[in-house]
């Protein structure tokens, strides 16, 4: 690993898809950098600050995939968080539609959430065990002044879509299994009919039999609804089944870009040939 590290923060050649970027895309990152501020170690010392993404840029078009791979502590999930508006950057753009997120008022932002919806990696923390999951469903459309008609109606067809009964918005999220309750957090995600979906991990907590279930029903989905998706994950397999183009993060930098085929079979970074190696194989 020494030499990809000696190379990691250097420039290395991208894909020309992955360097063309559009005025057009639905999703535009451009220079997006992070850093967290640590406790002090000294009483009156500065705060240290690790820094996790640098000058993150790409773009991503109306009902086209973009996975992002890397290894844990890559920045992937804090990626994910900036998308979501749900921290705030050190530098650089988000913008959705146009739109710059995080610097829209907090009522825009909410009215803007319409639009973007996550899939969090682990569906027994991700849903409310006090809350009914109709309720669960609906709750994106309270804040866009939906009425109760409307939302029982919306939670109804969302289930549906995954592959659940309408008599389960009744029960609690603990009467399903691991694989149901993330079909109930897509379906939650689904509810607002938004443009884009991010999924952080999506199928890392549940078991094999049921990834492949979950994975065939977000390409479904997408497909159905023409949304676009942004999907982190480390396993090189998932990325491949579900994306269109694939971004490679290392050390909170880009390091490669190009369709599946292209950095599977052909990868030229150091660190995506390390992956694509690493990747169990039957003998």
């Amino acid at each position: 690993m020494n030499a990809i590290n000696s190379i990691a923060a250097s420039a290395y050649p991208i894909s020309a898809e992955g360097q063309n970027h559009s005025d057009s895309a639905l999703l535009q990152v451009r220079r997006l950098s992070h850093h967290y501020s640590l406790p002090r170690t000294r009483l009156l010392g500065p705060r240290p600050r690790l820094a996790v993404l640098h000058g993150v840029d790409f773009d991503l078009q109306a009902g086209r995939s973009l996975g992002v791979v890397g290894e844990s502590g890559s920045g992937k999930s804090t990626l994910a968080r900036l998308v979501m508006a749900l921290d705030t950057p050190s530098a650089g753009s988000v913008r959705l539609l146009g739109r710059d997120l995080h610097r829209l008022p907090a009522a825009e932002l909410r009215a803007a959430r319409r639009d973007f919806q996550m899939v969090f990696q682990d569906p027994y923390a991700s849903l409310d065990p006090r809350q009914r999951v109709g309720r669960i469903v609906a709750e994106p459309l309270q804040t866009l002044g939906a009425t109760r008609q409307q939302q029982h109606e919306r939670a109804a067809q969302a289930l549906a879509e995954v592959g659940l009964r309408a008599g389960d918005a009744h029960k609690y999220p603990h009467e399903f299994s691991g694989g149901q309750r993330q079909r109930i957090a897509i379906a939650r995600a689904l509810v607002s009919r938004p443009r884009l979906i991010v999924a952080d991990e999506p199928v890392s907590a549940l078991d094999v039999s049921v990834q492949a279930q979950v994975l065939n029903l977000l390409q479904d989905l997408q497909q159905q609804h023409g949304m676009s998706l942004l999907l982190i994950s480390h396993d090189l397999a998932v990325v491949s089944h579900l994306c269109d183009e694939v971004l490679v993060l290392y050390q909170g930098r880009v390091v490669e870009r190009g369709t599946p085929g292209q950095l599977f079979s052909r990868p030229q970074h150091p660190y995506t040939q390390t992956l694509v190696q690493a990747v169990p194989r039957l003998l």
